[in-house]
């Protein structure tokens, strides 16, 4: 192809006569030369980008206003979720659907920020246990905005969420719509009715960069690969880098230009592509202001690693964006067995926390200050070890220690265990859990 493109030049250009000294013939066409060149490369660029770029791993979606007005291209929350894996947080509303069981649990979670003092209120119940919703983007199949800060989100088995943006930036954040005409346009949260995610289109366009991607290394913390959130925010390739250098000079530079980052006393070591190195200070991209580095790594989930734990990170390139819409199928639930500390064992569907009964669910805890969300989906086994941690094994055989949270210390509620649609459960509390197998 290269070859037929360099021939039906060279002859629209005329000098590809015979009997001419080539040394010149050269000479003498020089800039048709060059221009036939700067041709051929600009071709070779174009089917690279062709070649490498999978879009698939962006989020793509339909924007309906309160005009009616439907806007439909590639999106991005806020300033910061752009793909399918990354994820939309909020809070659940209601009476806990099994909640009935809490008391039962020994579970006392007593909310005294939110306490109301006033002196008649002394007479009721403020116990208050408030659950936070965790999926992916690529397993919602709608959000609509009931406005005054609450979300309804429906899954892909059409099960709807009534949720509370309160704490949460996701909701109430402005939707950026790359539409092929017009650009990129921020909509406003308050304008906005209902957005329906899509399957990203095969040709979808993306003039940005590919997401970031590396390999973190931490202090005593292990090795995390996956695709990167830098200091909460930066994503992208073309996401800049700010900094200072040693003699003073700000500089600025896109993260597909950064081969590796290394924590180095009061800032960074920055090695470039090129093979260039900067070390830089004064600004929360590179110091112990940034709010950490957050990686979310295939088959477990995200992981926030605090700047006092992160070591270095080299960056890889990466030829997709990551799964695609169609990756996410819809929930069935969690199923699997409870193994008693009487040896009894209770096969079913699990109601994890009396909460979580969804596979794309999350469970939250901690590492010392290193937080993990991992995907239930993920989840093999857990086993807990005392009042504050259990030990987490996932399917692809690694094992964490993890506690700090509700979901894997004495806080949780315990389990509900049903054999069928009818059936109204077996409760186990969390102290008389051994094992917790999932299928």
């Amino acid at each position: 192809m290269l070859l037929l493109y360099l021939r039906i030049h060279l002859l629209r250009f005329g000098f590809m006569e015979s009997g001419n000294n080539a040394y010149s013939w050269m000479m003498k066409n020089k800039r048709i030369i060059l221009l036939v060149v700067g041709n051929i490369v600009a071709f070779l660029i174009v089917l690279q980008e062709l070649k490498a770029q999978d879009t698939q791993g962006y989020m793509y979606g339909k924007v309906t206003t309160v005009d009616r007005k439907v806007y439909e291209g590639r999106l991005r929350w806020g300033s910061e979720e752009a793909f399918w894996h990354n994820y939309f947080n909020a809070a659940k509303t209601g009476e806990p659907k099994h909640g009935e069981y809490r008391d039962k649990s020994g579970s006392t979670d007593f909310d005294w920020e939110n306490f109301n003092w006033d002196f008649r209120s002394i007479w009721e119940d403020h116990i208050n246990v408030r659950h936070q919703f965790t999926c992916q983007f690529g397993d919602i199949k709608t959000i609509e905005n009931v406005k005054r800060g609450y979300v309804d989100l429906t899954l892909k088995n059409n099960v709807t969420y009534h949720l509370s943006g309160q704490g949460y930036n996701d909701v109430g954040a402005q939707i950026q719509v790359y539409d092929d005409e017009l650009g990129k346009m921020g909509i406003d949260w308050d304008r906005i009715d209902r957005v329906d995610f899509l399957p990203t289109p095969k040709n979808l366009r993306v003039r940005e960069a590919a997401p970031l991607f590396g390999t973190v290394e931490t202090l005593r913390k292990g090795t995390f690969t996956g695709y990167i959130q830098w200091d909460h925010d930066e994503r992208l390739g073309d996401d800049k880098l700010d900094g200072d250098t040693e003699d003073g000079a700000d500089v600025s530079f896109p993260f597909n230009q950064i081969r590796k980052i290394e924590r180095y006393r009061s800032g960074s070591n920055v090695e470039l592509k090129s093979g260039r190195r900067l070390y830089l200070t004064g600004s929360n991209d590179v110091n112990s202001e940034n709010r950490g580095v957050i990686i979310d790594v295939p088959e477990m989930g995200r992981v926030d690693i605090p700047w006092k734990y992160f070591e270095q990170v080299t960056f890889k390139d990466v030829e997709t964006s990551g799964k695609p819409y169609s990756y996410y199928a819809p929930p069935k639930g969690l199923f699997g067995k409870v193994i008693t500390l009487r040896n009894d064992e209770i096969s079913g569907k699990i109601i994890f926390d009396l909460d979580e009964e969804w596979e794309l669910e999350t469970l939250d805890a901690k590492d010392d200050d290193v937080e993990y969300e991992v995907t239930l989906r993920h989840v093999k086994r857990i086993i807990p070890r005392n009042y504050a941690y259990s030990q987490v094994e996932l399917r692809n055989g690694v094992s964490l220690l993890l506690g700090d949270a509700r979901d894997v210390d004495s806080h949780n509620d315990g389990l509900l265990i049903m054999n069928s649609r009818d059936d109204r459960g077996k409760y186990v509390k969390w102290d008389d859990i051994v094992e917790i197998i999932f299928d």
